[in-house]
């Protein structure tokens, strides 16, 4: 089996000072304190992300909802109920092809959103507060070269 030197130097450490470790148990904080901002809003996670996802692209179709947030439609269907009975979104029919829907933010679910990425900007300042701009940018630029995916771990809701 051969190691990354760089992964390798990591096993003589503590083990409570290996890299997977500490990457899972601030990411178990910060998903602890995000889910507290989204619940202060009256959202779940999931919630949460459909509206981020609709507020940044303003109504998309409930199968591209799907395939962006990579979870079953059954599923999708759900969490777009919630919304759509806190008046959160709006599910219509396509005028051109009346089998699919179309979802749209609502001003509500818009206003909702804002009090979440608030919320979300609140979590960010307290996590980062000893960064600089530079090493913020510099972390979020390995964070991405971590080799996971979204099917790795779907978002769960507890």
């Amino acid at each position: 089996m051969i190691i990354n030197a760089n992964v390798a130097d990591t096993l003589e450490t503590d083990p409570l000072d290996r890299l997977g470790f500490l990457l899972a148990q601030h990411g178990a904080i910060a998903n602890s304190r995000m889910e507290h901002a989204f619940s202060l809003c009256g959202l779940t996670p999931r919630q949460a992300v459909t509206l981020m996802l609709l507020g940044k692209s303003g109504n998309m179709s409930q199968r591209g909802v799907a395939g962006a947030l990579e979870v079953d439609p059954s599923v999708l269907c759900g969490i777009l109920n919630d919304l759509e009975s806190a008046q959160f979104v709006e599910r219509r029919r396509d005028p051109a092809d009346r089998r699919r829907h179309i979802v749209t933010i609502t001003d509500a679910g818009s206003r909702v959103l804002a009090e979440a990425q608030e919320g979300i900007a609140e979590v960010e300042q307290e996590l980062f507060a000893d960064f600089t701009p530079e090493e913020l940018k510099t972390l979020g630029n390995l964070l991405t070269r971590v080799r996971t995916s979204k099917s790795d771990h779907p978002c769960t809701e507890h």
